[in-house]
């Protein structure tokens, strides 16, 4: 196994037996973008103008090339970079236990409760860094998440960069492959957007923006 989120938070395999589920985070498990929502919660209002005042040419970049990877890069390094890792995971805490009540959608959350009594592996499978979609995992008693992860340096603090790609699309495929084997097989997939297609299509069923318990 490998790259199973936040070091120390996901370690147990599946059983061979078990069945594997995944979900994506963003607008499928959440009301609402969840990444976006907490760079402007932690800059405050103020913040929030002042950095995307400062990252209109990225802005205008992306309504060009729609390129969300970059976009995404660009509000890392504005918002985030030179943050410590532990004020990261502190702040991000601290977000999730704000925003939680009425930030998951219920029928998402029933559909997430169904699989787990009845014994599936789930995996949350996002394009928001993983440090950030940590507390959320931990609360809803995920499995295993698996994200776009941040990079940090020396200091531990980031750097503004990714570690891999944007993990939407034909990556979300390739990081579940890449951690439970090429042979693996989904029991069923969650998605709300053309980013989830190719996870929803090697599922054995597919759910886009609709839930079967």
């Amino acid at each position: 196994m490998s790259d199973m989120g936040s070091p120390g938070l996901f370690h147990q395999p599946p059983r061979k037996d078990q069945a594997i589920v995944a979900f994506d985070f963003d607008g499928t498990l959440t009301v609402r973008d969840s990444f976006t929502r907490f760079l402007r919660w932690r800059a405050g209002a103020g913040g929030w103008f002042l950095g995307l005042t400062r990252m209109a040419p990225d802005l205008a970049a992306y309504a060009g090339d729609r390129d969300r990877g970059r976009l995404k890069a660009a509000s890392v390094r504005e918002f985030l970079k030179g943050t410590p890792r532990a004020q990261l995971e502190a702040d991000a805490e601290a977000f999730a236990g704000q925003v939680w009540p009425g930030f998951l959608r219920y029928d998402a959350l029933a559909c997430w409760k169904d699989w787990g009594q009845r014994g599936a592996y789930r995996v949350i499978v996002t394009a928001s860094p993983e440090t950030t979609v940590a507390p959320f995992a931990h609360r809803l008693g995920a499995e295993a998440l698996l994200g776009t992860p941040l990079v940090f340096d020396g200091h531990d603090r980031v750097t503004g960069a990714f570690a891999g790609p944007n993990c939407r699309g034909e990556e979300k495929v390739r990081r579940l492959r890449a951690t439970f084997g090429e042979d693996m097989k989904l029991a069923a997939a969650y998605g709300d957007t053309t980013g989830d297609t190719e996870m929803l299509a090697i599922a054995d069923e597919a759910g886009f923006r609709r839930f079967k318990g």
